[in-house]
């Protein structure tokens, strides 16, 4: 069927631009291991889930179907995780665009590496 393999493919494509995005932040100096979250006993697999927590994916398909000079803007009916907030901030600042997040509490404005809401949220 021809959606499916559409439909394959674009997820294909978001994933993988997760992933460049976290490699070119963790040349930036992000590093998963000082943001960690995670409790100890958590194993790989719940690991790669955070990696692709909903916000990352969704500010991977922004970037990858929208213009360069248009602002993203996420909007999630939870609270945005530390770690999803310091990938948001780090992916703000190599990629020059401008993201909201809407989550369950407030509007978090990231722009040039930074957030609106200065760390607390």
């Amino acid at each position: 069927d021809k959606c499916d393999s559409y439909s394959e493919a674009v997820k294909r494509q978001i994933y993988h631009k997760v992933d460049e995005l976290m490699k070119e932040i963790s040349e930036y100096g992000y590093s998963v291991v000082e943001e960690k979250n995670l409790l100890p006993d958590v194993d790989v697999n719940e690991e790669r889930v955070v990696r692709y927590h909903s916000e990352k994916l969704a500010i991977a398909y922004g970037l990858v179907n929208t213009p360069e000079w248009n602002p993203l803007q996420i909007t999630q009916n939870h609270r945005i995780c530390k770690e999803c907030h310091k990938v948001v901030e780090f992916i703000s600042l190599i990629t020059g665009r401008e993201i909201v997040v809407r989550d369950a509490s407030r509007f978090h404005h990231f722009k040039e590496g930074e957030c609106s809401c200065g760390g607390y949220w």
